[in-house]
């Protein structure tokens, strides 16, 4: 061939860019690629891998992950100082401001980086200089200022080379090195439409929690899954839609595929935290973590935020849920920093902490508490309330001979019922002719959601309002209950063991001992339910928590007092109307089925008053007191002093001083000096103010601040109120997270993989954020992810 045909000169850039090929091709042969993860990138620049060790077709879609991302920016670390002679010397913040696209902080090396020159380095073969911004990282603070302006250097340098190529990668929308046709004003108006409308659906279904894929996708399918047949009712009627994306659309540009799908998901995702992150701001917050496992049985630790945003209400948000091997409280604080780190968010402005009772998360030297109040002792630990009140009930529960025997016939009686169909329709049947009857006679009253049909429900073991619940209903339905067991016992096609159960049932149903611990404990999980209700709310804060469990004791102790005798008329009456014998309470006691021998001789007014009454109500209120012990602490004590009731009655300076000392990252000493003047003119302020009379606790009292712009007049006074505002009182937020999680991931859903269902669940369980961001946002997000076919 050679002697037919000349060969032509190489230039030296394309000889440059043969051997750049070529070295690639070389490596990947000889060593595996590093798998690319997406979704998942480092954040912190001194643990990133060399962007050379990735595929050379990846390379874009990385640079473009982290160019979205932005710079690694910890502005709230507490950088560690470092000695350069006799002078101790550290990273300074300030420098984020000045060089706020490019200079990046690794917490795990302690150095600075640039993300242009890690993005782009290695496109510029060995004349681009040494890795102390790429890989070794720049360590000399003494100097640092005149260091950074020396790496940006002029027009030419390798910096300002590599800004110029990450700005024509975002630009592009395609490989740096590809040139693309323009598209026509039309092609780029249908790509639009078409994105458009995937976004409506995939909006729509994320909100109802629903799956997007379906079985059989394929055109022959009649059912290709909830987005493809949302998208089709979408074009039948709207004409534009359908022309474009049932008619014209490419078949290598449908936006329709699985992947398209996830990276849309993905936008609203990082669209709704954007939002989260900008409502938080530089303040501090407190976190919620709690872990459970998904359909997959894979351990799942589901974190949320609460914070006081800038008008003054107290926020919970839920920001994301990890997967985590195991739970121990080292991968828990692990997976935490990788969780924060990648989010921007610094441990260092942690103000609270809000877990179960579990010895991982609140043991004192090993647990994720201790751990993380090692690096930061103002992040200080709240167990949580409705935790500690379901412990309380749990106690009593197994405690007390009476309350057991209660609650295990509740779940027996819950099983017979169930077990069959034609049981629970005979109760049905049996309780609507019972409402029939009570509205002939004007015993029930009717009306929008009155007299609904009810169902004995199996209770759950860590929900203990659904006991509460199934007391009532057994109560409600008791007729009915017992006409069905008396169907079952007759029944000659049940078994002997149900029919012995059912006789056994029914003679514990119809007794004295029954009733009467039944309406007990209906009364005391009452005012416990009551108190449970009031502590998931999201708004809800410390000090009220603590009024509301003090409000609680006094009706158990008010009950003790002077609720004998109404709930024993109660008793009587409803042992009356359901022929229930009812025993002489001055005669003496005899347990049922049990021998006289070696028994205390005791009335039947001492046994039920003394026994159970008293007896049950004091061990709950003796729970009551061992579990909430906060109100105890110092910590609390001084956060009660901040109480606007009864025009401000509790206001004391000294406490409210030492309050301000348990928080010395935000108080310095003179700091405390001043705070002592301004809470002598605020407390004057308020209280001669009419509109600070009406003001209910310290989540009002914010609130109220921010509008009347007090806030402004006493910042210290205000930054107490935050900080005791972030502290935790129940994690029901991350409870409810789980909750949603086995709706997003159910039986049909289960090889969902991680990311996908944390995305869902964001925009899932945050969609009143999720509602306010337009689809321009969502769209723009979508196409800068990385290289599309179709450009806007």
């Amino acid at each position: 061939m050679d002697k037919f045909f000349k060969k032509l000169p190489i230039s030296e850039s394309a000889l440059k860019k043969k051997r750049i090929c070529q070295d690639d091709l070389k490596s990947n042969s000889k060593r595996g690629l590093i798998e690319t993860n997406l979704d998942n990138i480092i954040a912190d620049p001194g643990l990133r891998v060399k962007l050379s060790d990735y595929n050379v077709n990846d390379r874009d879609e990385i640079r473009r992950k982290y160019l979205l991302k932005g710079p690694c920016q910890p502005r709230h670390h507490q950088f560690p100082q470092t000695m350069f002679g006799n002078t101790p010397r550290r990273f300074n913040y300030a420098w984020f401001e000045q060089f706020p696209s490019w200079l990046e902080y690794s917490i795990a090396k302690d150095a600075a980086f640039c993300i242009f020159c890690y993005l782009f380095k290695p496109e510029m073969g060995q004349q681009s200089g040494g890795d102390s911004f790429t890989v070794d990282g720049f360590r000399n603070w003494k100097d640092g200022l005149s260091r950074l302006r020396e790496h940006v250097g002029g027009p030419n340098s390798i910096h300002n080379q590599a800004a110029v190529m990450c700005t024509n990668l975002m630009k592009s929308g395609q490989h740096i090195e590809v040139q693309f046709l323009k598209q026509s004003d039309l092609a780029r108006q249908e790509h639009k439409t078409r994105l458009t409308a995937s976004v409506d659906c995939i909006r729509f279904l994320i909100q109802q929690g629903l799956a997007l894929r379906g079985n059989d996708e394929s055109d022959s399918s009649t059912n290709r899954g909830n987005f493809l047949e949302l998208l089709r009712f979408l074009g039948d009627h709207n004409e534009e839609v359908k022309n474009v994306i049932l008619h014209n659309a490419p078949e290598n540009n449908k936006l329709t595929a699985p992947e398209i799908q996830k990276d849309i998901i993905n936008a609203m995702a990082v669209e709704t935290l954007n939002c989260i992150k900008m409502d938080i701001g530089d303040d501090f917050f407190s976190i919620l973590i709690d872990e459970s496992r998904d359909i997959s049985t894979k351990e799942q630790m589901a974190i949320a935020l609460r914070y006081v945003n800038s008008e003054g209400q107290v926020t919970e948000r839920f920001l994301g849920i990890m997967h985590v091997m195991d739970t121990s409280a080292h991968s828990l604080k692990a997976a935490l920093e990788e969780f924060f780190l990648y989010h921007g968010f610094s441990i260092s402005k942690l103000r609270g902490q809000g877990y179960d009772g579990a010895s991982n998360m609140r043991g004192e030297f090993n647990g994720l508490k201790a751990l993380i109040m090692k690096e930061n002792p103002s992040a200080y630990y709240v167990h949580c309330f409705a935790h500690q009140l379901q412990l309380a009930l749990v106690a009593v529960a197994k405690n007390h001979v009476q309350v057991a025997w209660l609650f295990e016939l509740a779940v027996t009686l819950t099983n017979i019922i169930n077990v069959s169909c034609k049981r629970q329709e005979l109760l049905r049947e049996s309780q609507f002719i019972k409402i029939v009857e009570g509205l002939q006679k004007g015993e029930l009253l009717s009306g929008t959601g009155l007299n609904q049909e009810r169902a004995l429900k199996r209770s759950g073991d860590t929900r203990w309002g659904s006991h509460y619940g199934s007391l009532l209903n057994i109560i409600v339905m008791f007729s009915s209950i017992i006409d069905v067991l008396e169907i079952v016992e007759k029944d000659p096609h049940s078994s002997s063991d149900h029919k012995a159960t059912t006789f056994s049932l029914l003679d514990s149903l119809q007794s004295f001992d029954f009733i009467f611990v039944l309406f007990l404990m209906r009364d005391i999980m009452g005012i416990t339910n009551s108190l449970s209700q009031a502590l998931q709310r999201k708004d809800q804060d410390i000090c009220n928590a603590m009024h509301l469990v003090q409000i609680s004791k006094q009706r158990l102790q008010d009950k003790r007092d002077k609720g004998w005798t109404e709930l024993f008329d109660e008793v009587s009456l409803f042992c009356n109307n359901y022929k229930i014998c009812i025993p002489d309470m001055n005669t003496i006691y005899v347990a049922r089925g049990r021998s006289r021998r070696r028994v205390q001789e005791m009335t039947n007014l001492h046994h039920y008053r003394v026994e159970i009454f008293y007896n049950v109500i004091d061990m709950q209120l003796q729970e009551l007191n061992s579990r909430f012990t906060e109100r105890n602490t110092e910590l609390l004590l001084c956060v009660a002093c901040l109480s606007p009731n009864n025009s401000f009655s509790a206001f004391d300076k000294q406490k409210l001083r030492r309050l301000a000392e348990f928080y010395p990252s935000e108080f310095s000493n003179l700091d405390i000096m001043e705070l002592n003047c301004q809470l002598e003119t605020y407390v004057y302020d308020v209280r001669a103010d009419s509109d600070f009379a009406q003001v209910n606790g310290i989540g009002d009292l914010a609130v109220k601040m921010v509008d009347k712009k007090k806030d402004i007049l006493y910042p210290l006074v205000y930054l107490l109120l935050k900080l005791s505002l972030v502290l935790p009182v129940a994690t029901a937020t991350v409870e409810r997270a789980f909750s949603a999680m086995n709706i997003v991931k159910n039986r049909l859903r289960n090889r969902m993989g991680d990311s996908m269902m944390n995305d869902c669940l964001v925009t899932y369980i945050e969609r009143d954020i999720f509602k306010s961001i337009d689809n321009e946002t969502i769209i723009k997000r979508f196409q800068n992810m990385k290289s599309r076919r179709g450009q806007l």
